[in-house]
């Protein structure tokens, strides 16, 4: 497929789904401004999907691994119930000033808490089935270790969204054998793909997203 047709795919796509609401917008264009890796916000589609998948999971506590600029937050802030909540956590302090701007100009912002702080660190402060949806999209090298700890965390029918599994196709790239974060996508895939108690789907959509539910029954 052509660059143009994508392209020409990618708007006509834009223009059939809800549409981006104004502040979303000038987040992206804040980041793409002030960031040189702005292009690692989730974006319009991305965000109407994960405010649709956390609309349909109802969840009272979401926890996401992977603030960046705080627009995939933003968006499943949107889908929560007016008693939930979400936790978020990014690793790099020196975008907390920028990421509790954007949460503090949006009306969601209010669900929303933010630790700054290791991902695999922070998660260990969380119960045994505590946690109803979990968005991952931090450091690939730890996908397989978040999402052992995802499954510790979410309750019976809760919703795991792991970001990035395709990774630009490297899964599936000889050539990127022995890079870390292919290789600690391709181990994340690899688990989530045979794990026990599990529903889990791929979706080749962006740079892929893996939806991961776990059964009410062992046995589902």
């Amino acid at each position: 497929m052509t660059y143009e047709i994508e392209s020409s795919l990618d708007a006509y796509v834009d223009s059939h789904i809800s549409p981006e609401p104004e502040h979303l917008r000038r987040l992206t264009r804040e980041s793409h401004l002030r960031l040189i890796n702005g292009r690692m916000v989730s974006g319009h589609l991305q965000g109407r999907l994960l405010k649709m998948l956390t609309q349909l999971c109802a969840p009272k506590l979401a926890v996401e691994l992977g603030t960046f600029t705080g627009y995939s937050g933003i968006c499943i802030a949107e889908g929560l119930p007016e008693d939930g909540r979400l936790i978020t956590i990014e690793v790099d302090d020196e975008l907390e000033d920028f990421i509790r701007r954007q949460l503090d100009s949006s009306e969601h912002g209010r669900k929303v808490e933010l630790r700054i702080g290791p991902a695999l660190e922070l998660c260990r402060e969380f119960a045994d089935g505590s946690v109803d949806l979990m968005f991952i999209d931090a450091d690939k090298r730890q996908y397989p270790e978040y999402l052992e700890e995802a499954i510790r965390m979410l309750r019976p029918g809760g919703l795991i969204i792991a970001d990035n599994t395709l990774w630009s196709g490297h899964v599936c790239d000889p050539a990127y054998e022995k890079d870390p974060q292919t290789r600690g996508v391709r181990k994340f895939n690899d688990m989530a793909a045979s794990l026990p108690g599990f529903e889990t789907v791929m979706l080749p959509f962006r740079d892929g997203i893996t939806l991961l539910r776990k059964c009410t029954m062992h046995n589902s």
